[in-house]
């Protein structure tokens, strides 16, 4: 399979009052193109998220922070592009859902106006855009989409609202869809049908997805590889099935352990801290 997406030796770090904090720490991963789905586990803090951030360069500019490494993009290195070169990757290329859409949406626009800018920034050669939209709304399952393409986020509900910003994202038709955390603040059912809906759209779009999420409950049976960080830095990676069965690192195994099972009573959960004592 081709390469779509190719990272290497990436450094991240964040400056502030004479003190630097390297958040992610030469990491290197690939995303191969054609529907394929790669999820990126890890606590809070790990660098999960920016590490996404930078593939499209929307983390601060210097000297506020500083990326180097390689991020190649269908080849071309994003950390060398132009400005107007990285706004046509950004949505075309690679577009993003976002944790919690309630916070991300626009409270005082209608859905549809928002999905509409987007198509309208980033797809000029598309003259109905209105069509375009009710399309898109009817392709992420949200039904009387002409209705709804009226209605403002408070009107909807949470599992809605995240369809919507699915919706906004696939308006540019990218071939990488970065979901960060995307179930997050739904409940266990709502959390069921947006896994489903992102693993129906990746077949049907044949776009490939990387998903961002602190839960292996959800990864089985959706991606392909996983990739594990701890401390800014990727301490396992490999097949789903491979790293599920049986993972290697110490981390890994708290992680999978963390995991509540039906029929399991447990008096608590296992402590991460415990496990990785040995490791640090």
């Amino acid at each position: 399979m081709p390469e779509l997406l190719k990272v290497s030796d990436l450094h991240i770090a964040f400056h502030s009052r004479g003190q630097t904090n390297e958040v992610v720490k030469g990491i290197d991963f690939s995303i191969e193109s054609d529907g394929k789905t790669v999820a990126i586990l890890g606590e809070s803090g790990s660098g999960k998220s920016v590490t996404c951030l930078s593939l499209t360069r929307l983390l601060p500019e210097p000297p506020t922070c500083t990326v180097s490494g390689q991020i190649l993009f269908e080849g071309k290195d994003i950390t060398q592009m132009e400005r107007k070169a990285i706004r046509d990757v950004r949505g075309s290329g690679i577009a993003y859902i976002f944790q919690e859409a309630s916070a991300s949406l626009n409270p005082v626009f209608t859905v549809g106006y928002q999905i509409a800018e987007a198509v309208r920034l980033h797809r000029p050669d598309i003259s109905d855009v209105t069509a375009r939209v009710i399309e898109l709304l009817e392709l992420v399952g949200i039904r009387d989409a002409a209705k709804r393409f009226k209605a403002y986020p408070h009107e909807m509900s949470g599992g809605m609202q995240q369809r919507v910003m699915i919706a906004m994202a696939l308006a540019c038709e990218p071939k990488l869809l970065v979901a960060d955390e995307p179930t997050t603040a739904l409940d266990v059912t709502i959390q069921a049908q947006i896994i489903d809906l992102l693993r129906d759209l990746r077949e049907r779009l044949g776009m490939s997805i990387a998903l961002i999420t602190h839960n292996f409950g959800i990864v089985k049976g959706f991606a392909d590889e996983v990739i594990v960080m701890y401390r800014g830095e990727i301490v396992e990676q490999g097949p789903v099935n491979d790293v599920l069965n049986n993972p290697q690192h110490p981390y890994t195994k708290a992680l999978i352990a963390c995991i509540p099972k039906l029929g399991v009573k447990q008096d608590r959960l296992t402590t991460i801290d415990k496990e990785m004592a040995a490791v640090d």
